[in-house]
């Protein structure tokens, strides 16, 4: 039995962040795979997207009370400040969001510095977890460790092939929690036979707006072999349940009487890819031709580009999804303490909570302002 006052599960961006502000205690990280922060080291094409410029719990799909108590903790100005005051200066990249200029190990290497002396057991999976007066009894396929406090940031159960499990929810279970069921999320959709038509367009990508309930998506679309993937249709996931979505692949444009009076044929006249246009009136009964040739309720069927509405037969799952949706219920969270309101000593703290971000840096965000607000 290996004994340490503070244990966390997980070597990922909350714990290192959490670890560096608790590291003169008694600490151990327990990281199942071979080496900490595997997921940092691929994030953002390997560049790591830090957080975001416009930051809003708006961002998030969650509940915006809690998510509001913890980004206004620690909100993207302190994370940039933090890390231009240990030597990371993040650059700005597309409009909004922040990057390693260098690459992701430069956060790595940060957050490694910054625990230095911490003790951290990799190759260590996580079996279970006990509670004997009032210690915590982890066991791993290799040993058993003894702690005062638990804290659980394991993350989702994307990216298995980074060692990602489902841990974090099966303590929650244990120790009574409720745990909304993980499901895909930043994930491409797939399509029902009736939309089979996008399939043939693989490799095109336009921008376009999606709407899911009432949220508005305005970005990029690409059209995959297995479906529609891109920013827009990534984020789309996020809120997207079940049901219909709506389309507006011509977002710049606006479609009135005067767009109908040109002899330009429907190929020229939107500005987006031809193969795309083609295909798209195709699939609706249209014929390409001179758009002042039209008849009133063609109009009407033409003005389907604008807000195409359709329902995806579901998305490309696990092994394709960024983030994982759902986990542990938040209003059985302390957002004060990160500490769970059902077992003295026990947090959660990331992607393992029923909180998830948009594509641009708001993920990783919340792993960091969350290991702000743990107070052990």
């Amino acid at each position: 039995m290996i004994n340490h006052e503070i244990v966390f599960i997980g070597a990922g961006a909350s714990a290192l962040m959490a670890a560096a502000r608790y590291k003169n205690r008694d600490i151990a990280l327990l990281e199942s795979n071979e080496k900490v922060a595997k997921k940092i080291k691929i994030s953002g094409g390997g560049r790591c997207n830090i957080t975001n410029k416009n930051l809003s719990f708006s961002n998030y799909a969650g509940d915006g009370d809690f998510i509001k108590k913890v980004l206004d903790s620690f909100d993207q100005k302190d994370l940039l400040n933090y890390l231009k005051k240990r030597g990371l200066i993040p650059v700005l990249q597309k409009k909004d969001q922040y990057f390693c200029k260098r690459g992701s190990f430069e956060l790595i290497e940060l957050l490694l510095k910054e625990i230095s002396g911490v003790d951290i057991y990799t190759k260590r999976k996580v079996l279970s977890v006990e509670k004997e007066r009032g210690s915590f009894i982890i066991t791993t396929q290799k040993e058993k460790f003894r702690s005062k406090k638990l804290v659980v940031a394991s993350g989702g159960v994307s990216f298995k092939t980074l060692g990602a499990g489902d841990i974090a929810y099966k303590i929650a279970h244990d120790f009574g929690h409720s745990v909304i069921s993980p499901s895909a999320a930043l994930v491409g959709l797939s399509l029902q036979k009736e939309q089979f038509w996008m399939k043939d367009l693989s490799g095109i990508s336009l921008g376009v707006k999606i709407k899911v309930g009432d949220k508005e998506i305005k970005d990029d679309l690409l059209f995959a072999h297995r479906g529609i993937t891109g920013p827009s249709v990534l984020n789309a996931s996020l809120y997207w349940e079940k049901g219909q979505i709506e389309i507006d692949f011509v977002p710049h444009k606006k479609i009135d009487e005067k767009f109908f009076k040109t002899k330009k044929e429907f190929v020229l006249a939107l500005g987006a890819p031809k193969r795309f246009v083609k295909a798209f009136f195709a699939s609706i009964g249209l014929k390409n031709r001179a758009l002042c040739d039209l008849s009133e309720s063609e109009k009407e069927l033409f003005k389907k580009i604008k807000s195409y509405t359709f329902a995806p037969a579901g998305n490309f799952g696990f092994s394709k999804a960024e983030v994982t949706k759902g986990g542990v219920c938040t209003n059985e969270i302390d957002a004060d303490t990160m500490m769970s309101k059902k077992c003295d000593g026990l947090y959660f703290l990331g992607e393992c909570l029923n909180v998830t971000g948009e594509l641009g840096g708001y993920n990783i965000q919340w792993a960091f302002s969350t290991a702000f607000k743990l107070k052990i």
